[in-house]
């Protein structure tokens, strides 16, 4: 079920964040017993996936506001053995041309790679250039450059004071032939990636997402522009707007960006961590 919220409960005809506009969010629920907790998400404006950290999926189709067309399932293999949790933390999401689909786990810092329909697994890497992330903060971030370069963005892994390690992997991150290289990403102060996609023009659009005891949570988007990303680089992100308390927003790590009448669209997912004092919010924004 989708439930309409403005993004301002105080003011809601704002729709100026920044160079965002507000063009519309939900509040996604369900009776599904494994729904929730998404931390990637991938969509093209009417159909979406939302991958979680559970180790499953949701598939959706978003039509006038409603959700249509769901369908949960398990991620047909994981990094691990076991099977438990450390084994299923899926945080980042990247689909291919084709379909493919690689998603990279937290703990065990690998990436894995799925057939279109998430039927199979294909393959799985485990970078060497990513075995000194920290177990529950590793590859937050994913997103795949047009000619199949791949860039990973650790959530914890530090190089510099406020400086995140990322990786330029030359092509498919599970394949152990592309080594990457290291660079440095700058997210805004007190921020730490938590989802990044390719936008229209090639460039890369970042979440970045805050917990403060007192304030909750805030997310803040940046654009880094590839061109720039070298071995040894530190890129810092052009700022796009920042979206805080008492903006009605939460644990802000999926987005994803889409074409729609000739103008770019920013959707972002939160993850409530399936705890009934979070929420699943589906919010959509047209980039100025």
């Amino acid at each position: 079920m989708a439930s309409a919220i403005p993004l301002d409960p105080a003011a809601p005809e704002r729709r100026r964040f920044g160079r965002l506009r507000y063009v519309g969010g939900w509040h996604l629920t369900s009776r599904q017993r494994n729904f929730g907790g998404y931390s990637a998400l991938h969509g093209d404006g009417r159909n979406f996936l939302a991958i979680a950290d559970t180790g499953q999926y949701l598939r959706f189709t978003l039509e006038r506001g409603q959700i249509l067309r769901t369908r949960f399932g398990d991620l047909p293999g994981f990094p691990g053995p076991t099977g438990n949790k450390r084994d299923r933390a899926a945080e980042s999401m990247a689909v291919g041309p084709e379909g493919d689909v690689w998603v990279g786990f937290e703990y065990r810092n690998a990436v894995m790679r799925y057939s279109a329909d998430l039927s199979t697994a294909l393959s799985t890497g485990w970078p060497p250039a990513m075995s000194n992330w920290a177990k529950n903060s590793g590859p937050e971030a994913m997103v795949r450059l047009d000619g199949g370069r791949f860039v990973i963005f650790a959530e914890g892994k530090m190089i510099a004071p406020g400086v995140k390690a990322a990786l330029m992997f030359p092509g498919d991150p599970t394949q152990s032939r592309n080594r990457p290289y290291q660079f440095g990403y700058r997210p805004p102060k007190g921020y730490v990636p938590s989802d990044a996609a390719l936008l229209p023009d090639g460039r890369i659009i970042i979440l970045n997402r805050r917990f403060g005891l007192l304030d909750g949570f805030s997310a803040a988007l940046t654009i880094v522009d590839p061109a720039r990303i070298a071995p040894g680089a530190t890129v810092i992100g052009e700022a796009l707007g920042e979206l805080a308390p008492p903006l009605n927003i939460d644990n802000m790590e999926g987005v994803t960006a889409t074409r729609e009448g000739g103008q770019t669209m920013i959707w972002l997912i939160s993850d409530d961590n399936q705890v009934p004092i979070e929420r699943t919010l589906l919010l959509k924004f047209q980039l100025d």
